[in-house]
């Protein structure tokens, strides 16, 4: 094993799950960013943690909600992923401009999207500042999954998208 600089070992990291992270404004406008860094962090009660650079519109949205949904989309949806990861919600309305079907959660405003394996509904309970992210702890409130569970979607290797 040799020394090497920490972003050169943290690339070791792939594959990385991708989710879709939900949220809304004080407005009832909708927004949905690709995010892979999330976790569970407990199981009673279930919560789960998601890490979002401070500069993202996602960042905004749920700081000031105090909410979020958390979908698990399939590898059928990488062009609507890439989209959703690839654009800032600032500027356009992805959830239209991707193509992506959508409701409102049962819980909370955030959005629910359709076709993805699993949805999560989230109220924020914590969080953390880590330097040029924020970790946003959120009470699962509510969870969904697809009929039938299908591949998910990865990030292989910091480019590129694809099922394993």
């Amino acid at each position: 094993m040799r020394e090497v600089p920490a972003n050169k070992a943290v690339s070791r990291r792939f594959p990385e799950r991708l989710f879709l992270l939900g949220s809304v404004d004080e407005n009832g406008k909708r927004n949905v960013m690709t995010i892979g860094w999330c976790m569970l962090t407990s199981v009673d009660p279930f919560e789960v943690a998601v890490s979002v650079c401070k500069d993202r519109h996602s960042h905004l949205l749920i700081s000031r909600s105090r909410e979020f949904t958390l979908a698990f989309p399939t590898g059928e949806m990488k062009e609507q992923v890439l989209y959703c990861g690839s654009h800032s919600g600032r500027d356009v309305d992805k959830l239209t401009k991707s193509g992506l079907k959508w409701k409102p959660g049962e819980k909370v405003k955030s959005p629910l999207v359709d076709g993805c394996n699993a949805n999560l509904e989230c109220k924020v309970i914590g969080e953390m500042d880590t330097g040029s992210h924020t970790i946003f702890v959120g009470e699962i409130v509510a969870a969904y999954i697809a009929d039938r569970a299908q591949k998910g979607l990865y990030c292989l290797d910091g480019r590129r998208y694809g099922s394993i």
